[in-house]
């Protein structure tokens, strides 16, 4: 279960508005990758956010409802996106930076210190420190993931609608089996990843149906 035990010792600094931030989609073969900045209150039960952990843990119901009661009780939430696009012409990493920056602009009051889920920000003017696991280990970066997961979720159902065949609403642009199976068939989208495997093996016709049998 994630502790306060971060945002406490960052307390103790003197730092009062402090910011978990976290993504969804990194790994997606189709659609943007999210992310999510998020203040609580340095006076906040965590029983009052009873079930919150890193957002992969839970079902997509409980996610649904921990992210609207995060953010009835969060200071501040800001959730910023980089489109396909971006991951392809920048690459994975600049991309997650790029969606973080967004989120972290859109917090309103702005934090005074960054607790990361495993990456550092350098284009970002603030004290930070980038935790391995931190959706796992603290308390601000997993509420960051689920409220991330939830919004990108929600725009990989629209996309579905957009682009149907693909099941996007379903296993949300990630490598399914389902997933490979229909680019196999019909091809990549607009909103797939070109540079990511598989999708630049098929559009190169290098991929066999046999890979998926």
């Amino acid at each position: 279960m994630p502790s306060f035990i971060e945002e406490e010792q960052l307390v103790a600094q003197g730092y009062r508005l402090i910011a978990g931030v976290d993504e969804a989609g990194r790994g997606a073969l189709a659609g943007p990758v999210v992310a999510a900045a998020v203040i609580l209150p340095n006076s906040i039960d965590a029983a009052s956010l009873d079930g919150v952990r890193d957002s992969k843990q839970l079902s997509p119901a409980k996610r649904e409802r921990l992210s609207r009661h995060i953010q009835e009780v969060a200071i501040a939430v800001g959730i910023g996106g980089a489109p396909h696009s971006l991951v392809d012409g920048q690459g994975i990493i600049k991309a997650t930076r790029f969606a973080m920056k967004r989120a972290i602009e859109r917090l309103s009051p702005f934090p005074e210190s960054l607790l990361i889920d495993y990456m550092r920000l350098p284009d970002v003017n603030l004290h930070q420190k980038g935790i391995t696991h931190g959706d796992d280990l603290c308390f601000s970066i997993a509420c960051a993931s689920i409220v991330a997961k939830v919004a990108r979720d929600r725009m990989m159902v629209e996309f579905d609608r957009l682009y149907p065949g693909y099941g996007l609403g379903q296993h949300k642009g990630y490598g399914t089996r389902q997933h490979v199976a229909c680019l196999s068939r019909l091809g990549a989208c607009p909103i797939h990843r070109r540079s990511f495997r598989p999708v630049w093996e098929i559009t190169q016709g290098l991929f066999s149906k046999s890979d998926i049998l």
